[in-house]
């Protein structure tokens, strides 16, 4: 068997770190997609592909509110920050 010279090993991992790193960047690019983002991740997934957003005074609203199962709230009301060129989405309650 022959050993794997480092240009070989770090080939065979760079995948492993671009294509997360990629999917990161993809997902972080746009504030609306940063929201998609957020209420997948919170685990709304088809609420976060078939719902529509819309920019109301500097707030990010879905206009099919989904439910968070543990506590109850409406997801709906989200503020964007940008930080450098990736935009993130955190929930600002019910609005």
């Amino acid at each position: 068997m022959e050993q794997l010279k480092w240009r070989q090993i770090a080939l065979l991992f760079s995948p492993v770190v671009l294509i997360p790193l990629l999917l990161f960047i993809l997902l972080h690019i746009s504030p609306s997609i940063a929201v998609r983002t957020h209420v997948f991740l919170d685990g709304h997934p088809i609420a976060a592909i078939k719902t529509d957003i819309k920019v109301n005074e500097g707030y990010y609203d879905m206009t099919d509110h989904p439910k968070n199962q543990s506590t109850g709230a409406y997801l709906g009301h989200f503020k964007v920050s940008k930080h450098g060129f990736l935009y993130f989405a955190n929930s600002a309650g019910f609005g």
